[in-house]
């Protein structure tokens, strides 16, 4: 029997909403609300493209030449080399459990994926990570949690890679609206120069649609929040049909890709909440020190209205 490269298939519904996970990389492959795709698909039997729906841990998103310098709250300093897992542009990516199988326990309407990080070579720290999907009756709510199981201070961050769509709407006749004052400026590795005030096509408080502007792989601060303290990023359908993808107070920074290399699409998009922004293990910019013992926990969503 072939072995599905994304791991065991997990499947939940809830009323008339329903999510497809994948057991490797944790990864939301799928979601229908009311009969409406709002996850980008991609084959069966096929390896996950573009990171699809992966939960990026301990890091998201690059370390320039998978090296990082850190001093711990207590005085502890870090010179560490992780492995090289981007060698077009000579970084080390989306943290260690990419394709990872996590272990699955599935509820009513609801999935737990969990796995262990080791002390290995480059992160010398001991986690336990779970992400659990929840259904809503307009969308999905997911819940990530990191545990510091070792015996010293643990760096972390939360990422994750989720693509979007509108079924029945090209991509590229969405419009992409983010709250995001400031952008990063990257150099030709995608590794942050700069953080600056949004201008241009890097502006989306007013909104932008897709197949207008050029290829998004820009990572987003700044980040307006509502009464609530969250963040809402949205596409928006010509029929006025609108996917919501919040962020909770842990999400600081958000990642936004675009590709015509997806799979069966010509325009792809994917909203990546992060609590830090690249080369956080070296600027220490949303680095969070977990004590032995300690408890982090970050939700984000999605919703569709009419």
């Amino acid at each position: 029997m072939a072995i599905d490269p994304t791991g065991t298939q997990i499947r939940i519904e809830r009323g008339d909403v329903a999510a497809h996970i994948a057991q490797v990389g944790a990864s939301l492959r799928g979601l229908t609300v009311g009969g409406t795709g709002v996850v980008t698909p991609y084959p069966e039997g096929a390896r996950t493209p573009f990171g699809s729906g992966i939960v990026l841990v301990p890091w998201p998103n690059r370390v320039r030449d998978g090296k990082w310098s850190q001093t711990d709250p207590h005085g502890t300093a870090y010179d560490e080399q992780l492995a090289i897992t981007e060698p077009k542009l000579s970084n080390a990516i989306h943290g260690l459990l990419r394709y990872t199988p996590y272990n699955v326990t599935v509820g009513e309407g609801t999935a737990t994926l969990s796995a262990a990080i080791v002390p290995q070579a480059g992160y010398d720290f001991a986690l336990e990570t779970s992400v659990t999907y929840a259904l809503t009756d307009d969308g999905i709510r997911v819940t990530h949690r990191l545990e510091n199981v070792g015996a010293r201070p643990a760096p972390v961050g939360i990422g994750v890679h989720p693509f979007f769509q509108i079924e029945g709407v090209p991509t590229g006749e969405l419009t992409l609206t983010s709250p995001a004052d400031t952008f990063f400026a990257v150099d030709d590795r995608l590794l942050p120069l700069s953080e600056d005030p949004v201008e241009g096509d890097n502006d989306l408080r007013g909104g932008k649609v897709l197949g207008e502007v050029p290829f998004y792989d820009t990572a987003f601060g700044g980040l307006a929040r509502d009464e609530h303290g969250l963040v809402g990023h949205t596409l928006t359908a010509p029929d006025g049909r609108v996917l919501t993808i919040w962020q909770d107070e842990s999400f600081d920074y958000a990642q936004v890709f675009t590709t015509d290399g997806y799979p069966g699409q010509d325009l792809a998009v994917a909203i990546e909440p992060m609590t830090m922004p690249a080369e956080a293990l070296n600027s220490g910019q949303g680095l969070r020190w977990l004590e032995p013992g300690e408890v982090f926990e970050a939700s984000w969503g999605v919703a569709l209205s009419a």
